[in-house]
């Protein structure tokens, strides 16, 4: 048994271990070489010869042409005489197949530098299949990154086996990049391969998708990561404030209180990786009204008037609130919006007794109960919806 070829197959055993690559794929590749290289040298095109190839430790690598035993031969390369193939072996008959032993004497040089440049093709195939399949399954997670290079469109971050791409609009604002940075980014979608010049797989994050502020808070809060508190929604306006709203599956559990943690430590780490992002942390009610009430924090609401058909809610709050409520340029009722997906109008209390006195009504006449409803108002004036907001 020739040392040579235990060492061929030594070689291919060991390639696969290294690059993780099952040896059967690395042993195929090699045959369908040894192929390949046997047509070009004999200039034979692929539909000329039916050859098979077998790399064994008992006879090394060797190739063979099948053909048919025929009574009559009317293609040499397919078929072969049946008196021919008694010649090989006794037994053979009419339409059995015959492997043929055509291994060139001086195929090695020829044969090895084919099968090089197939294996290292294979290899990276499967390698690009590899980092595609793990990283398919990180999609909607975060991954730890290092800033590689800063692009005026885009930066590159090292991702462990891949390069990620952030994108310019990915970027989150007021937020500088600099190589070598560790920041957690969002996996937002993975392609399998690359431009033509970068066939490797493409894998996009993102610092301001909303799905970076919900893991981030799973990673942050057990009672999240074991299910007990759940994140019914989040609006985000990236690098200014996002609202996050709650709920608890378990009654004695806060579930505010479970994200901001003990002194704040959890909400505080999070802010800490957002870069000082602001975060309000809400209640969530299956109740539109109490949801929406809740949602508009800090501000205090004094009443919400809930019309179900136009899926808006007026809401009203103190005259000393209403900026508040409002936020810098709508920035807090829009995130409230976005977070219930519920239309919202806010009004102050004198607005409100304005709008009543213009259609007739004495706001004193109003009941306390009737003030401030739970659910739908079904009084009979309205309150315009501002659609700025």
């Amino acid at each position: 048994m020739s040392s040579d070829k235990l060492d061929l197959l030594d070689a291919i055993s060991m390639l696969a271990r290294e690059k993780d690559i099952n040896e059967s794929i690395l042993v195929d590749t090699i045959e369908e070489a040894l192929k390949v290289a046997y047509r070009r040298n004999n200039k034979l095109n692929s539909a000329g010869q039916n050859l098979t190839a077998h790399l064994t430790k008992k006879e090394g690598a060797k190739l063979y042409a099948r053909k048919v035993v025929s009574e009559v031969v009317e293609e040499p390369d397919l078929q072969i005489l049946l008196e021919d193939a008694l010649k090989i072996r006794p037994d053979y008959h009419v339409g059995d197949i015959v492997e043929i032993d055509v291994t060139p004497s001086d195929f090695g040089r020829v044969a090895a530098q084919t099968a090089k440049q197939m294996l290292v093709q294979r290899i990276r195939e499967a390698e690009r299949g590899k980092i595609y399949d793990e990283y398919i399954e990180k999609e909607n997670e975060i991954l730890t990154a290092i800033v590689q290079r800063v692009e005026p469109k885009a930066i590159y971050v090292e991702l462990g086996r891949t390069e990620g791409i952030m994108e310019h609009s990915e970027f989150m604002p007021g937020e500088e990049y600099r190589d070598d940075d560790h920041i957690k980014v969002y996996v937002l979608k993975v392609h399998r391969s690359g431009p033509e010049s970068n066939r490797t797989p493409q894998v996009y994050v993102s610092r301001i998708h909303p799905g970076l502020v919900k893991r981030l808070f799973e990673m942050e809060v057990p009672e999240i990561a074991t299910g007990l508190v759940q994140i019914k929604s989040i609006a985000r306006e990236a690098g200014s404030r996002t609202k996050i709203a709650v709920h608890s599956v378990e009654p004695m559990i806060d579930p505010v209180g479970a994200c901001v943690g003990p002194r704040g430590s959890r909400v505080e780490n999070v802010v800490k990786e957002l870069k000082n992002e602001k975060i309000d942390i809400i209640k969530w009610s299956a109740d539109p009204a109490e949801f929406v009430a809740n949602a508009l924090n800090p501000a205090h609401v004094v009443s919400v008037f809930i019309s179900e058909g136009e899926k808006i809610c007026r809401v009203v709050v103190p005259d000393m609130q209403l900026s508040l409520a409002i936020g810098k340029e709508g920035q807090n009722a829009r995130l409230a919006a976005k977070l219930t997906g519920w239309k919202i109008d806010i009004k102050s209390e004198t607005q409100v007794a304005e709008l009543m006195r213009e259609q007739g009504i004495n706001p004193d006449d109003i009941a306390p109960e009737d003030e401030y409803p739970d659910q739908e108002y079904s009084g009979n004036f309205d309150i315009p919806y501002d659609s700025e907001l």
